[in-house]
């Protein structure tokens, strides 16, 4: 990859990460802290694509372990257009097992960004965290 290629992969996953961001912003501000991490996931869905930003959610994320495939039972929340794991938390506050987690998923699943949202909290921009694997 160029590095031309490689900025302008850098500053798509950025638009990107600011329309989750943005989508999220949005989900918290109309529903507000205290429900379920379900409600959430699937309001931040319906919120994503609504602006066309394709998502999936509950991706199946296997361990390879000795050079195989071990379906283990690990999901990622939300995977958006294949570049961005989504976690999201509704817990009292962000620990490091949490960053750890995202961390783990990020380098399983081969992907560069993260976003650690959790939604109890009375302001958003103090649940978020963004983390980055640097493979």
């Amino acid at each position: 990859m160029t590095s031309k290629q490689t900025n302008n992969e850098a500053q798509y996953i950025n638009a990107l990460s600011r329309k989750i961001l943005d989508a999220a912003m949005t989900v918290h501000s109309t529903l507000g802290p205290g429900l379920l991490e379900s409600a959430y996931e699937h309001c931040l869905l319906y919120e994503l694509g609504k602006h066309s930003v394709q998502a999936l959610s509950q991706v199946q994320l296997p361990i390879v372990y000795d050079q195989q495939k071990i379906e283990a039972g690990y999901r990622i929340d939300i995977l958006v257009e294949n570049k961005i794991i989504v976690e999201l938390k509704v817990v009292e506050r962000l620990l490091p097992i949490h960053e750890a987690q995202l961390l783990s998923y990020l380098k399983l699943a081969d992907k560069r960004l993260g976003l650690l949202i959790n939604f109890n909290v009375n302001q958003l921009r103090h649940g978020i965290k963004r983390m980055v694997n640097d493979f």
